[in-house]
């Protein structure tokens, strides 16, 4: 199962309520927070996408299971984020980092790491860093990467204040990523 913050149950309710009701659950939930949204209405994998890209949200996936949906949605605010601030100095394209010698390390939340990733990343969500960096070698060189550049800007300097000496914040980030995608879900 992926892992989320916050659940709905939304099971048994026709549209339009899944939509009311994960617009009312969403004011509750913090900005970067996933929110799980559990729906049997087959309208709700095409609505619950569409809003989530109209409110500016990020829609990771549904997955279905014995006619239940499960959608997971992470709450942001995308002026927010794609008008951050990135501090690091050494960043490198996503398609020179897939080319690269060195280890992906993608810093998203396991949710948004199973509906779609790198083929061969390693996953560590940017809140278990760290705790995980003995998961991570010193010596190797080290391409950060999340959803938009903002949390593997955050995890390089991480990195490097602990000791890591090559590591590069991949950009534009998943959003920018236009190669094969691997999922595990």
């Amino acid at each position: 199962m992926i892992k989320s913050d916050v659940q709905l149950d939304a099971k048994g309710l026709a549209c339009p309520m899944p939509i009311v009701k994960t617009k009312k659950a969403m004011k509750d939930v913090a900005e970067g927070q996933v929110l799980e949204i559990q729906a049997t209405d087959k309208g709700s994998v095409a609505d619950l996408a569409a809003w989530s890209k109209t409110v500016g949200h990020q829609y990771i996936g549904t997955n279905e299971e014995n006619g239940v949906f499960y959608h997971y949605i992470r709450k942001c605010n995308q002026e927010i984020s794609e008008a951050a601030d990135r501090f690091f100095e050494h960043t490198i394209s996503n398609e020179d980092a897939v080319k690269g010698e060195g280890l992906i390390l993608d810093v998203r939340e396991a949710a948004e790491y199973a509906f779609g990733h790198i083929p061969g990343a390693k996953s560590i969500p940017m809140g278990e860093l760290a705790n995980r960096l003995v998961d991570l070698n010193k010596e190797e060189t080290i391409y950060v990467i999340c959803r938009t550049g903002t949390r593997s800007d955050l995890a390089a300097q991480q990195l490097v204040e602990a000791g890591f000496t090559k590591v590069y914040n991949v950009l534009p980030g998943m959003t920018g990523y236009e190669g094969e995608l691997q999922k595990e879900v």
